[in-house]
Order: C-alpha cells, then structure tokens, then sequence
C-alpha cells in the first residue's frame, strides 16, 4: 500500500468520524430533559445497585471493613471503610482505609459519572473517574467498571504491607 493510500484511508476515517459525532449531536439535541433525567435515573439506579452487591461481597471476603450507603449531593452508591490500630515500639499507629464508589448526580452536561477513591493504610492508592454523554453510554460498560475497581482495591488491600 502506498502511503497516499494510507493518507486517503485516514481522511475518510476522519471524514466518518465527523459523520458519526455530528450525527450523535443531532441525537441529543432531539432527547427531551424528561427523556435524559430518566435515563440517567435508570443508569443512576442499576449502578448503585451494583456497588452496593460489590462492596457488601468485599465486606464479606475483607473481616473488619463496615458497609456505609452514600446518596444525595455526593451521589449514589456506597463506601467501605476500615479503622485498625497498630501498637509498634510502644507507640500507637492509627491505619484508615477507605473505599467509596459513586455515581455523581445529573448535571448541565447530561452524562453519567462514576467515581471511585480508594485509600489503603492511610495512602490514597487511586482515584478514578468514567464518564460517558447519556445518549452514548452503555450500562454493561459501567458494571464491569464497577466490578473491576473493586478488585483492584481488593488485591491491593491483600498485598499491603503494614505502616
């Protein structure tokens, strides 16, 4: 292939994705507020549900962590948490660790928002943020999304050393 070919490739690419996002401006502009205040209720809804199953298992698999629901301004969803003392050399060591998962509420820029913080023995090990337009996001793609921070935060946990 020569690298004309390649170019002429490349530019009708651009030239379809151009296509493609005007065509997903159209789409939203024609969606009603009624229609994306639902839709993001919906998503809103079913991801919460899924924290909540996530972290209620890693309570389970985790003794010590306590299950805390999160909703109104903050969001929707749920934290785990964790307080331990450590006594070295006769001193007393406080180890917080913290994981909290939500889905942000609606706001002017229509789309679904989820965050996760994650601190293990007083270090934040992560902060994670996945967002997607309402009209484009596909409700699978957050599930697993969910899934995975929480085993992520999981085996990081396990594999912490002790302050």
């Amino acid at each position: 292939m020569t690298e004309f070919e390649d170019q002429l490739k490349k530019a009708i690419q651009r030239g379809q994705r151009s296509h493609d996002a005007r065509q997903h401006q159209v789409k939203q502009q024609q969606m009603s507020a009624d229609d994306i205040r639902r839709q993001h209720n919906e998503f809103r809804l079913a991801i919460s549900d899924r924290i909540e199953q996530t972290l209620q298992s890693l309570v389970q698999q985790l003794p010590g962590f306590d299950y805390e629901n999160i909703y109104g301004d903050r969001g929707w969803g749920g934290a785990v948490s964790r307080d331990e003392l450590n006594i070295r050399r006769g001193q007393r060591v406080n180890v917080y660790s913290r994981l909290e998962v939500t889905v942000k509420p609606l706001s002017e820029l229509n789309i679904v928002n989820l965050v996760a913080k994650g601190t293990i023995k007083n270090r934040e090990i992560f902060a994670r943020k996945d967002h997607k337009p309402i009209g484009e996001a596909e409700l699978d793609e957050f599930l697993e999304q969910v899934d995975r921070w929480v085993l992520e935060y999981a085996q990081l946990y396990s594999a912490a050393d002790a302050p």
